[in-house]
């Protein structure tokens, strides 16, 4: 299999997926749609739209320092829009839709620049759902809104009181609420859609496990175990859950169904590269986990499995395929960033 055969495996559509962008109207907004889910999430929009055979706008607003990324999305009918999202003045000249997916906001670095975070995470997120407040609302957030919790447990659900641990996770929350606020204010329907983690060949918590073992690194299990989707899945249900917005917002947590071992990650690894992981520490009785089950249910397609997220990972890694360099720190234990 080669580099373009694996990344084709992000875009994969179903019937499901089509159907549901067929009876979304309107067109659809990403922003923050440079970062690292944010191309693949507007190319699989644009595809489904082709698809459906709609005459929809896909646009995507970034400060897009990559600018390779935006030309690429120009190349396949994506409409983009660089600028800085704190620049109020041009916050409000961005064209009113009615879907945005909301992507923006920072984590690495914030620990000796928390204001910057604070006022990324929490303060835009109330300019923003102000502007759209006559839009639906997918608002990217994450499961480090949750504690650590047993991992014989199936991880917080969504009624599962939140618990932030450090800086980060706290503005998060802030930015949940900011969107919580003005949807109940503003009658706006919002998802909060709860993420982790999603994986892809560029980077993710298979990529770091995998170099790890392949350069024969020592792999820490203090966080022992973890949840994981693939991207191209994860994607999906993103834009079909602009059909479940909803004032008061609706909460989703998205990831895989099951608890994965570090351990046993890194041990699959070794097989395929034909090497015996290095270990360091001991797995904790708690982890940073989510339930799945609502989103099982409500998007019952089937998912990328686990082994062929492993298998594909390893031929990406083997094949000599881009990585991001922007390391998920899924280790930390204590919020810091």
């Amino acid at each position: 299999m080669t580099l373009e055969d694996l990344d084709k495996k992000m875009y994969q559509i179903n019937d499901e997926f089509v159907d549901d962008v067929r009876a979304i109207n309107g067109d659809f907004l990403i922003l923050g749609a440079g970062g690292k889910m944010g191309p693949s999430l507007c190319k699989l929009t644009k595809l489904a739209v082709d698809a459906a055979a709609l005459k929809r706008k896909v646009i995507a607003v970034s400060r897009f320092s990559n600018k390779s990324a935006e030309t690429e999305m120009n190349d396949q009918g994506i409409e983009t829009i660089s600028m800085d999202l704190m620049n109020d003045n041009s916050l409000q000249e961005l064209p009113d839709v009615e879907n945005v997916i909301y992507m923006a906001g920072t984590k690495f670095g914030t620990t000796g620049n928390e204001s910057h975070t604070w006022a990324m995470n929490s303060y835009l997120p109330g300019r923003v759902a102000e502007k759209f407040k006559h839009s639906r609302i997918v608002v990217f957030s994450t499961g480090n809104v949750y504690p650590l919790t047993p991992i014989n447990s199936r991880g917080p659900s969504e009624e599962h009181p939140v618990a932030p641990i450090g800086e980060y996770a706290q503005s998060c929350l802030g930015r949940e609420r900011m969107f919580e606020y003005f949807s109940k204010h503003n009658g706006t329907p919002v998802v909060i859609y709860r993420l982790n983690y999603a994986i892809d060949f560029r980077y993710g918590v298979l990529l770091e496990i995998a170099k790890a073992v392949k350069n024969q690194k020592p792999i820490n299990l203090s966080m022992g175990n973890v949840n994981i989707i693939w991207q191209g899945d994860a994607n999906q249900i993103a834009i079909r859950s602009l059909k479940l917005c909803s004032s008061p917002p609706t909460i989703l947590n998205v990831t895989g169904s099951t608890i994965l071992s570090v351990r046993w990650i890194a041990n699959e690894f070794g097989k395929l590269f034909g090497v015996t992981p290095v270990f360091e520490n001991e797995e904790q009785p708690t982890a940073l986990l989510s339930d799945a089950s609502k989103m099982e249910q409500t998007f019952p397609f089937k998912k990328v499995t686990v082994n062929d997220m492993i298998s594909m990972t390893a031929q990406w890694l083997q094949l000599g395929g881009s990585q991001l360099d922007k390391p998920t720190h899924f280790q930390e234990r204590t919020g810091k960033f």
